[in-house]
């Protein structure tokens, strides 16, 4: 059932939103003082592109230089990535089909406004 989600994902919304994430670390990368915020996207563009069977969870190490650069980035990059997220979430839940696709777009907001001091990881 996760493939299935997975390529649903992919095609619907996934290859687009990995796109955007791709690009703000590109963007974030140009700078040497943000490439972590950069690397951080990248590692989110993966996610968006093949979600389903993967989670998100806090480390617990994360602590004030996460917290700082969580600001600036929500500044910077994620409040567009978020709008996105929202976008195509609303998007998604007008068709039956679309609504746990649409559903896993919201649970992607608070990682894309809030990234660093996060990992994904296997759900299994």
């Amino acid at each position: 059932m996760r493939a299935i989600l997975n390529v649903i994902w992919l095609v619907l919304s996934g290859f687009w939103l990995a796109i955007g994430y791709a690009f703000a670390g590109l963007v974030c990368c140009l700078l040497i003082i943000t490439i972590p915020f950069g690397l951080a996207s990248f590692r989110i563009a993966g996610y968006a592109l093949w979600p389903f069977g993967r989670t998100v969870t806090e480390r617990r190490t994360a602590g004030i230089p996460s917290l700082l650069g969580n600001i600036v980035w929500l500044l910077v990059a994620g409040w567009w990535l978020a709008l996105a997220h929202v976008a195509t979430g609303i998007a998604l839940c007008v068709t039956v089909v679309g609504i746990p696709l649409g559903i896993g777009n919201f649970k992607l907001v608070p990682v894309a406004l809030l990234p660093l001091g996060r990992e994904i990881v296997s759900t299994r």
